[in-house]
């Protein structure tokens, strides 16, 4: 029996997010599901551009030392906590794995959570 296994190490950016970047390199993302936007910082818009499951959060912390000034120490949990709040938002998900019985991982496919909805 396979299942499918997240890599928590992989994000990848909802492929119906729309990006529209503004002319001070700030950012909006659009969810056209929802009809919400989300304000991006230059760097938010930086890490969402490599959110593409083959980026690891290693990769992205990498390429953020190389290319921006004054990077924090916890730049990592930071990093890791901005990927989460777009995942619960439903703007982001895990690469995951086809795992069979045994473990053996196999293809990889793209998962994007969806928000739940809560019903009151």
């Amino acid at each position: 029996m396979s299942r499918l296994v997240p890599d928590k190490n992989k994000p990848v950016a909802n492929p119906i997010v729309v990006l529209r970047e503004e002319f001070d390199d700030w950012a909006v993302l659009f969810d056209p599901d929802t009809g919400n936007a989300f304000g991006l910082s230059p760097v938010g818009v930086f890490i969402w551009k490599r959110l593409d499951g083959s980026h690891t959060i290693e990769n992205i912390i990498k390429e953020l030392l190389q290319n921006c000034e004054d990077v924090p120490q916890e730049a990592e949990a930071h990093l890791k906590d901005f990927i989460q709040s777009l995942v619960e938002q439903g703007l982001a998900g895990y690469e995951t794995q086809k795992t069979l019985g045994g473990g053996e991982k196999t293809s990889k496919t793209k998962k994007i959570q969806k928000r739940e909805k809560q019903t009151r």
